[in-house]
């Protein structure tokens, strides 16, 4: 067997059997309705044949419906913010998925209840050529605008913690490195291996060598749903770091060096 075979084989073994409840509890209506954000390049590293979201992401979600026995169904938003929209009142059949791979925030801890991450990607930023910023501790003062994207993760972190800097928040990854540039903001907030590549295009700007903080890569299922199934959760995520699983999809996905299975 490959190493990604034998890891699900392992994570098969090391979890209890699924009983009724879980099965109900994570898919109530038999398939399991997965949300996926497909602007984290990393995790969703593209598109099957048939249109279906291709990477680490929707392949760990198709492991836990395999162990559920049900059939996934992917539910593809643009962005993070518009998967946790998604989630609504269940007695209503508002919720749009019943588990959703997006980055665990405290922010969306109030609606949805997330596993430990699964893996992370470092956060950081970009600084122009000629500016005076070499390590996040100096990014936090007046007159210190930054460019980031509405409603990502790193930016959820920087409202939270920032005191003094000016948060310019747009629509997309894209859309922040042309108010960086356009805008001549003084830094650009992001993920380190997409700011690894913008750095390129601009001649003598930098990517700083420490991090701000580590965007935990979690599965999230609504909060008012049986807690058996957010249990069952947790212990899927345990086992499939463990087995080497995470590991194996990254690798299989070619994304090594960039995301990193969480501790």
């Amino acid at each position: 067997m490959t190493d990604l075979s034998h890891a699900i084989a392992k994570v098969k073994s090391t979890l209890p059997a699924v009983d009724n409840g879980i099965a109900q509890a994570l898919a109530p209506t038999g398939t399991l309705r997965v949300g996926i954000n497909l602007s984290n390049f990393l995790l969703v590293t593209g598109e099957s044949e048939n249109g279906q979201p291709v990477g680490v992401s929707p392949d760990i979600a198709k492991v836990l419906a395999d162990l559920i026995n049900c059939e996934v169904d992917y539910r593809c938003f643009a962005s993070p913010g518009e998967v946790a929209d998604a989630v609504g009142d269940d007695a209503a059949g508002e919720n749009q998925w019943d588990i959703g791979n997006i980055g665990a925030d405290p922010a969306r801890a109030a609606f949805i209840a997330f596993t430990d991450a699964y893996c992370e990607i470092e956060s950081t930023c970009l600084v122009p050529a000629g500016s005076d910023i070499k390590s996040f501790a100096q990014v936090d003062q007046p007159g210190i605008r930054i460019a980031t994207k509405h409603r990502a993760a790193y930016t959820l972190w920087l409202e939270r913690n920032l005191q003094q800097a000016e948060l310019v928040q747009v629509e997309s990854i894209d859309a922040s490195f042309d108010a960086f540039v356009d805008q001549k903001l003084e830094v650009l907030a992001g993920l380190r291996p997409r700011l690894l590549d913008d750095v390129k295009r601009l001649p003598g700007a930098c990517v700083l060598d420490d991090k701000f903080a580590a965007v935990q890569q979690a599965i999230g299922t609504p909060n008012n749903r049986d807690p058996a199934g957010a249990s069952y959760l947790q212990l899927f995520v345990n086992a499939a770091k463990q087995s080497g699983l995470v590991q194996a999809l990254i690798d299989n996905h070619g994304v090594n060096g960039k995301l990193s299975v969480a501790p």
